[in-house]
């Protein structure tokens, strides 16, 4: 799915293509949707309304394992936009050792230059492809006037034109991928930097590699490769000829501040809670330089500034001990829409369990399939599973869907060990009476299960 398909979709599509990977959360989905398709309704408005157009940043409040972060991210992978995650426990009050708050911005310039290099390095694969035949001809044939002779399979050609055809028909079919050459590789002759100090390489603003780069000369050694490993590396370099940097780093950083998403999680751990001492006072100082990142700000980035007027703030937590009130008044402001994520039942663990495209059934069953053995689970297997999740997620503590994870490993503990050399069926069966012999004492057992599930 391209960009511009992307975020053309409708919130009932956007709803429709999360649902495929979310069981459930429905209102969360409808928010994320309407923020989505706010952002390309942005761009048909006619400036300088348009400008003054401001994106709604969303609070999610829930539990762990509900699908918060999940929600985001396939959020920002259907769009096609930058996407970064952070975590709010990571950053610390200016003056302090550690990450500051403008260090996600920077991030996600990082984010949208990798993504649009990307893009433009697929636009440019025909041609350096070609390129990096032709320089692969050159190796294997080399030119005449170089008064070297090559031969390949012990026959010589008549013709350095009609030995280049051969070969270049050769390498097409892929007859000449094993056989090992030498290629000359660019290795430049950077001095290794530590940064002493709170201020990491990121931080910097400059990018000192760059700077480096112009007065160190490059240098290059031989490295013996095979014929494949060597197309690779001459598509990448020719590639990169091919690319135009500086309109990369436009489009990128264009592309940051009107379709980048950063997710900020565990927003609830910076939460004051109504303290004036001790460690609040550097929460509520995290909160303050956040303020003017959501509110809109420039950030100096290594790839020039960065506005942050338009990029979409997602924040979650699970606001157990604190509430979305004991957040600063002003940040609150910059978060109007708050949405409720609710714990997953029984019921949803059986959805999450077969319906989405990536659920975690399907992935065992292809990873058993590598060995040639089919896995097969009945339906009553299946509700068992998650009727021992639903009770350990009441009586331990409730980590979601994660407790999946947990017990699926628990469950195939055998099988996966012993496959493939001292398992002799081609086709495992798991029914309910498995679970239960193999989880029900560990599900019964509270102290055991804190340990095991």
């Amino acid at each position: 799915m391209t960009l511009q398909s992307a975020t053309m979709l409708t919130p009932r599509q956007i709803v429709a293509e999360l649902d495929k990977y979310i069981i459930g959360q429905q209102e969360a989905k409808r928010a994320l949707a309407i923020a989505l398709r706010n952002r390309w309704r942005r761009q048909q408005v006619e400036s300088p309304l348009r400008e003054e157009i401001m994106p709604n940043n969303i609070i999610l409040i829930g539990p762990t394992g509900v699908g918060k972060t999940e929600l985001a991210r396939r959020l920002a992978r259907l769009a096609g936009a930058p996407f970064v995650k952070v975590e709010a426990t990571k950053f610390t009050e200016v003056g302090y050792v550690g990450r500051d708050v403008e260090s996600m911005i920077r991030d996600l310039a990082e984010t949208a230059v990798a993504m649009v290099r990307q893009e433009k390095t697929a636009e440019k694969r025909r041609e350096a492809a070609a390129a990096a035949e032709e320089r692969l001809l050159n190796i294997l044939v080399p030119s005449p006037a170089t008064g070297i002779s090559f031969e390949i399979g012990g026959s010589s050609m008549d013709s350095y034109m009609e030995r280049r055809a051969d070969v270049r028909y050769r390498l097409s079919k892929g007859e000449l991928d094993n056989q090992v050459i030498e290629i000359e590789v660019s290795t430049p002759q950077l001095p290794m930097m530590q940064v002493v100090g709170p201020i990491g390489m990121d931080d910097l603003g400059i990018n000192l590699q760059e700077m480096l780069s112009r007065f160190l000369p490059k240098t290059s050694k031989r490295r013996k490769v095979t014929v494949a490993q060597a197309r690779a590396i001459f598509e990448q370099e020719e590639a990169e000829k091919l690319i135009d940097m500086d309109a990369v780093i436009r489009e990128a950083l264009e592309r940051a501040e009107t379709m980048g998403i950063v997710f900020i999680d565990e927003i609830d751990k910076i939460a004051s809670r109504g303290q004036t001492a001790g460690p609040d006072v550097s929460r509520e100082g995290v909160q303050r330089d956040l303020l003017p990142i959501v509110e809109g700000s420039t950030v100096n980035t290594k790839y020039g500034p960065l506005r942050t007027d338009h990029v979409l703030f997602i924040a979650s937590g699970a606001f157990h001990v604190s509430k979305p009130s004991d957040l600063i008044p002003e940040l609150q402001g910059r978060f109007p829409i708050r949405v409720e994520l609710h714990s997953l039942t029984e019921q949803d663990f059986v959805k999450i369990l077969t319906l989405p495209e990536n659920a975690l059934i399907k992935q065992y069953r292809a990873l058993a399939a590598t060995e040639g053995i089919e896995l097969e689970f009945t339906a009553d297997a299946i509700e068992e599973i998650a009727a021992i999740a639903a009770r350990v997620n009441e009586t331990v503590s409730n980590i979601g869907a994660r407790r999946l994870h947990t017990i699926l490993t628990t469950l195939l503990d055998d099988i996966l060990f012993n496959t493939p050399d001292a398992i002799e069926e081609r086709t495992v069966t798991i029914d309910a009476s498995y679970v239960r012999r193999k989880l029900e004492r560990l599900a019964q057992d509270v102290d055991l299960s804190k340990f095991m599930l």
